[in-house]
Formats: C-alpha cells, structure tokens, sequence
C-alpha cells in the first residue's frame, strides 16, 4: 500500500482586511481543484480549506500566520498553489 503524503507549510495574511470572504472565497476554489484533505490551522481553530464557513469562522486579520496540512496525492501541489495565492494577496487588488 502506497503512503499518501502529508506536507505542511504556512502563509501569512496579507491582506488589509484579513481573511475575509472575498479572498477566503479564492482560498476554497484553489483548495477545491486538489484531491487532498487540506486543513488550515489558526489559533485553536483547525477548519477544512474546502469550507468557506469553516475559513470565515478562523476570523484571521491582517498579518495573522495560518498554517496549512495537507495529506494525499497531490498535497506538495496544494500546499505551493495556496501560498503563491497567498503571497498575491488572494488577487483582491484594493
């Protein structure tokens, strides 16, 4: 039987307004073209990448570092894409 992988990483918040549905939304349809189970982890809260609600609810504000675990067969992928996401601010441009 074949180990599926699991890769972790983090990324930081930099949008003005955190992490609020516009970019969380941009967060779930990258997280949702991947295979693997993707679970962000935030303060106490570890939610699913695939669930806005779940994202919504971390309430993470500018500059807030969210770590993200990644387990299955493309997971060194999803873990590449949602940074470069990230880092270019969820491609919210104000």
């Amino acid at each position: 039987m074949i180990q599926k992988q699991k890769i972790k990483n983090s990324f930081t918040v930099l949008n003005d307004k955190g992490l609020h549905t516009r970019p969380a939304t941009e967060l779930v349809k990258c997280a949702s073209a991947f295979k693997s189970h993707i679970t962000l982890h935030y303060q106490d809260l570890s939610v699913n990448a695939k669930s806005l609600l779940g994202i919504l609810m971390l309430a993470a504000s500018k500059g807030a570092k969210i770590k993200i675990e990644a387990e299955g067969d493309d997971a060194q992928e999803v873990i590449e894409a949602l940074c470069v996401l990230a880092n270019n601010k969820f491609y919210m441009n104000y």
